[in-house]
């Protein structure tokens, strides 16, 4: 028997919110779309997890107590980990929406997040990983 070698594109979505009703309709969508889902009351518990090689992609919201989703974006980065974010925030400024997307975010949404906007989002990312993905 010959065994397949090949990778395989991680279906794990890591939502961090400190929302819960935001963390819980944004599994909702997620696992409806067919991904996997964890999720993280704070980007501190995230980092905590060391389930890094496991995510295909974070959801993050922007302003969170404690670390904020940007500054998790930067202690990854520091980290050496490469890990696509989609950020979502209710304030969203055009300084912020430049600092995210220049430190390589996805996507940077507004809540109230449109459900085919994420979808999108996540479908760039997985093209990007497997082109022949549809």
């Amino acid at each position: 028997m010959i065994e397949d070698t090949r990778l395989t594109f991680p279906f794990l979505v890591s939502v961090i919110d400190d929302d819960e009703s935001v963390r819980a309709a944004t599994s909702s969508l997620l696992r409806s779309l067919g991904w996997e889902v964890h999720l993280y009351p704070s980007a501190e518990s995230f980092l905590e997890s060391g389930h890094f090689d496991q995510v295909a992609c974070i959801i993050s919201d922007v302003q969170m107590p404690g670390m904020t989703g940007l500054q998790l974006q930067q202690r990854l980065r520091e980290l050496g980990l490469a890990l696509p974010i989609i950020f979502i925030t209710a304030f969203a400024s055009d300084a912020v929406r430049r600092q995210a997307l220049d430190g390589g975010a996805l996507c940077f949404l507004g809540k109230p997040v449109d459900g085919a906007v994420v979808s999108e989002c996540l479908s760039t990312l997985q093209r990007t990983f497997d082109p022949g993905a549809q």
